[in-house]
């Protein structure tokens, strides 16, 4: 069964205000007043609004008289629904093949099979979560094995993240409010005159009295919450994205048939690639099934490419995870991720030497969920800020010599270590690291690293003294003391473990 994450975004409107103007104060409260003729309230109210009292729905006049020195600012929906629309963009090429738009405050996804390229359903929204909030954007997320519970659960908790166990799905809805079914203002108006509060209140009455008095939306809304009938997402598009798709008379489903018409599909977009001089870096393979589901493939390479060989073979090596169920009547291969690419220029020469390319083992690593990348030089004397992370295929623009050696291995974070040692300059003569003692035989140093007072204020003074080391094994290490041994303005005088020589 699927699992389906919902985005709530409830301060979509006034983080768009703040992401406008970063003038704004962070302390400044902000509401979004909307109108009809004469008529005026709030639309949406950020936090710092909502803890003085402001709620939407209410009269503008009386938010004001709440809160003296709330901002009003005219509501714009439009404005408002295309960032959404470019959210949605966003999060479909991080997240899922599989996105689209859920109503004015939020995104749905499917993330069937994701998780455990995150490390887990929690790791998997806690990262969702925390990259929202880089973007500046306040969100809260829900995972579920509907979209109905996954969106009403996003907008019933407090917390950032929710996980609904699979096959927990009434208990976790039964008690929520009426008003998170999705369903017309007016039907759950006149549900709560009734006396009906809850989902699980509605759900234990039974249909045929609802029926006639509502229609068929209670119903169907309650059994798409519950899981009964489908509810499939259409995924969003942007316009300048190729497409190519190919609908089938009689449904499909074995293997073979489906790896044919792939293998036709990626012939038709490398056409068009190649027409409009690119190459493409993400591709996306949509199959949409008899009962209405979908499932999605996602294949990525580390430089835009458009060989036909390469691009199938991406594919077929997937296309077993396909759950074809009754049948798949619609195949459909879409370019999420492209970029310039010229024509290939072979050398023609009989002796120059042919280096290995390794971008086919980058795509084929990163389509199995690894995580591929290299370390490229930047200009820093702190070590730690010396490499950064960059693509697998991308080419190293900057070259950083140092004048010292530098280990293989470079710790995330230095270690902290005992050493008994003459200060300021002289080595230390035995350290303790990790319960294990060790005998230095063999020393070189120091060297003297500053601190970057451009980067950190703290960093003003700061000094660390590395030392090579070598113990009796002939096992060498990289380690350094926090400041020079003399003046305490420079660092705590601690010694630390930070690399490992080869």
């Amino acid at each position: 069964m699927p699992r389906v994450v919902s985005i709530f975004l409830p301060d979509l409107a006034t983080d768009r205000i703040r992401r406008a103007d970063p003038s704004i104060p962070r302390e400044q409260a902000v509401a979004v007043i909307a109108k009809s003729g004469s008529k005026r309230w709030v639309s949406a109210a950020d936090d710092a609004a909502r803890k003085a009292g402001v709620r939407p729905g209410m009269p503008a006049a009386k938010a004001q008289a709440i809160f003296r020195d709330l901002m009003l600012v005219d509501a714009d929906p439009a404005t408002d629904a295309a960032a959404l629309g470019r959210i949605a963009l966003w999060a479909l090429t991080i997240y899922s093949p599989i996105v689209a738009v859920d109503g004015i405050d939020g995104l749905v996804m499917d993330t069937e099979g994701a998780d455990h390229l995150q490390g887990g359903e929690e790791l998997m929204l806690v990262k969702v979560a925390n990259q929202f909030r880089a973007k500046g954007l306040t969100a809260r997320v829900a995972i579920a094995d509907t979209w109905g519970a996954a969106h009403a659960c996003a907008r019933a908790i407090n917390r950032e993240t929710v996980i609904v166990p699979r096959g927990e799905t009434v208990r976790a809805v039964e008690k929520l409010p009426l008003s998170l079914l999705r369903l017309p203002e007016k039907i759950v108006g006149d549900l709560r005159t009734l006396g009906f509060q809850s989902v699980g209140e509605l759900a234990a009455t039974p249909r045929a009295p609802l029926a006639l008095r509502f229609g068929p939306e209670i119903g169907r809304r309650l059994d798409q919450m519950l899981g009964r009938v489908s509810e499939p997402i259409e995924p969003i598009r942007a316009p300048d994205w190729i497409e190519v798709s190919r609908a089938f008379a009689e449904p499909i489903g074995t293997a073979e048939t489906i790896n044919k018409y792939v293998c036709r599909l990626v012939v038709q977009l490398v056409v068009e690639l190649q027409r409009r001089g690119l190459g493409v870096r993400r591709t996306d393979l949509l199959v949409e099934k008899v009962d209405g589901t979908r499932q999605a493939i996602r294949a990525g390479t580390a430089k835009p490419a458009r060989d036909v060989a390469w691009l199938t073979k991406l594919f077929k090596d997937r296309t077993e995870k396909i759950e074809p169920g009754f049948g798949i009547e619609k195949l459909t291969l879409l370019a999420v991720m492209s970029e310039p690419l010229g024509e290939e220029q072979k050398s023609s020469s009989l002796v120059e030497e042919q280096k290995a390319d390794m971008v086919p083992l980058f795509d084929v690593l990163g389509n199995r969920g690894r995580r591929v990348y290299r370390a490229a030089p930047v200009a820093s004397d702190v070590p730690e800020r010396s490499v950064r992370r960059i693509a697998a295929a991308e080419p190293v623009e900057e070259v950083w010599v140092h004048h010292w050696r530098r280990p293989v291995r470079l710790l995330d974070r230095p270690d902290h270590i005992t050493a008994i040692a003459l200060m300021p300059d002289h080595p230390p003569r035995s350290i303790t690291w990790r319960g294990k003692k060790h005998d230095v035989r063999r020393a070189d140093g120091p060297e003297r690293v500053f601190g970057e007072w451009w980067v950190r204020d703290s960093e003003l003074e700061a000094v660390r003294d590395y030392f090579v080391i070598e113990n009796h094994l002939g096992e060498r290490y990289w380690i350094f003391r926090a400041g020079d041994g003399v003046d305490p303005e420079t660092g705590s005088h601690k010694w630390f473990m930070h690399g490992v020589f080869a």
